[in-house]
């Protein structure tokens, strides 16, 4: 079977068999169902060669076999009321109406742009809900090798905090070191960094309250880590750290407020304009 399909493949990649004579040639068969050249013409990507093309019909026509086969067995063993799937189609369509409508109104409507007081306001009243659940630090490491030169000058200017030598730094990180992170004003995750750098320190309770800079090695690099400062787990995150994350809540928040006003204007319009009505069919029993 398998030899059939190759030499089958081979001869539609081989000859120009999609032209209107040919569309409805068959060139596989599962039971009653048939895979016609017009059903793979259009599948087919344009820009493969010969041989990926073979490959890729082959991969098809053998999908194409086993879902049939499935698919028919489905239709003869399911009850009628198991291949009814009328209603839940219709309840995915609306699903999807809904959706996208609500998506435009979104588009269309919803402000994104939010200040700096409501984030800070909004980080103020929300504190309990933002507690680390790991150590974070703010921190500058280098991975430099261990015969680049001004090794010396690394060392010597890597925590400092005057402005000409962070600049110099710069310079240097990026002459001289393999990996480097240089921005001290943003807060990193700590295993973040221990994936960087070969770190060998025991994490007991407050373990970042002693260290400020570390120096290690391996066989063919030099690492410097400088923390400026940190956080610990459970502690409360700081604000820089959750900015966009707040952002995102806040703009969330906004959008099921717009939706719900949309939902609750448009059934004021409706009752303003007699156009619902809620009948009550309901008869006493005597």
């Amino acid at each position: 079977m398998r030899i059939i399909i190759l030499l089958l493949v081979l001869f539609i990649v081989s000859c120009n068999l999609f032209d209107e004579n040919r569309d409805n040639t068959a060139i596989a068969r599962a039971e009653n169902k048939y895979l016609t050249y017009s059903d793979i013409e259009d599948i087919i990507p344009k820009n493969l060669n010969k041989e990926d093309s073979v490959l890729f019909i082959t991969n098809y026509i053998n999908s194409w076999i086993k879902e049939s086969l499935i698919l028919q067995k489905a239709e003869i063993n399911l009850s009628d009321n198991q291949k009814d799937f009328q209603k839940q189609l219709e309840d995915y369509r609306k699903s999807l109406l809904i959706y996208t409508y609500e998506k435009e109104l979104i588009n269309q409507l919803l402000d994104t742009n939010v200040e700096n007081s409501e984030i800070q306001e909004f980080y103020e009243h929300n504190q309990q809900n933002f507690v680390l659940k790991d150590d974070i630090v703010k921190v500058r490491y280098l991975k430099v090798f261990k015969k680049a030169p001004q090794l010396q000058k690394i060392t010597k200017i890597y925590t400092s905090s005057k402005p000409k030598d962070i600049e110099k730094l710069k310079e240097l990180a990026h002459q001289y070191a393999e990996k480097f992170h240089l921005n001290d004003e943003e807060w990193i995750y700590y295993d973040e960094l221990k994936k960087e750098v070969p770190l060998k320190i025991e994490q007991t309770t407050g373990y970042l309250k002693n260290i400020k800079n570390i120096e290690v090695e391996d066989s063919l690099s030099y690492y410097f880590v400088y923390i400026k400062d940190f956080k610990l787990k459970n502690d409360v995150s700081p604000l820089s750290f959750e900015t966009q994350n707040i952002q995102n809540i806040i703009i969330n928040k906004r959008k099921l407020s717009l939706i719900n006003k949309v939902s609750s204007d448009l059934y004021q319009e409706a009752i303003i304009n007699n156009d619902i009505e809620i009948y009550n069919n309901t008869k006493n029993e005597k």
